[in-house]
């Protein structure tokens, strides 16, 4: 099936305002990255903002059926998964064009949490957290919540560091970190 012109539009947006950043990334550099005329994009989205939200929609599908599915592929059983999380975001570090967590971005560019495009940040980081803890609840681990707050700590914190270059291997320190955090929290 042939894209629509409004889903390319959403999907090349998603590129310039990951390379470029939101607030950076104007209506005239959008019409020249897209090709798609201000017109056009005017036609499809009423602002700015309505086009950054359709792409952060978009993107949070992306993210998370790719996550879910690499998680699973890497480990089969529900806490194996939980530590499978680190060896997929090593992977998407080391891809080309890294430019750290799109949600982030989003949401220190738009720091009003009453923002729509603060919450919608807001809210795909809470259904990442509803699935860890739903990986910790199967995998029979105490506090699940507490245990999934913890993990999407040492997430997070791989993804700015990575993008910060602090480290040689940022997925697999918050790895290590992991593995020790699950062991104790078993008991």
């Amino acid at each position: 099936m042939r894209p629509t012109k409004r889903n390319e539009l959403v999907q090349k947006a998603l590129e310039a305002f990951y390379q470029n950043g939101f607030n950076a990334t104007g209506m005239d550099t959008l019409v020249k990255e897209t090709g798609i005329s201000k017109t056009s994009m005017y036609k499809h989205f009423r602002t700015k903002e309505d086009l950054i939200l359709a792409v952060l929609r978009l993107r949070d599908e992306n993210f998370r059926n790719w996550m879910y599915r690499r998680m699973e592929e890497l480990a089969k059983s529900p806490r194996d998964q939980l530590i499978a999380m680190f060896d997929a975001l090593e992977e998407w570090f080391s891809e080309p064009g890294y430019k750290g967590c799109m949600f982030i971005k989003a949401s220190s560019e738009f720091q009003d949490a009453s923002h729509p495009i603060h919450k919608q940040s807001a809210d795909h980081k809470r259904m990442l957290e509803r699935y860890v803890t739903e990986l910790a609840t199967k995998a029979g681990l105490p506090e699940p919540d507490k245990l999934a707050r913890q993990l999407l700590l040492l997430k997070e914190g791989a993804i700015v560091t990575a993008h910060l270059g602090h480290t040689e291997n940022a997925a697999q320190d918050a790895k290590t970190a992991a593995i020790t955090l699950l062991r104790l929290h078993a008991g």
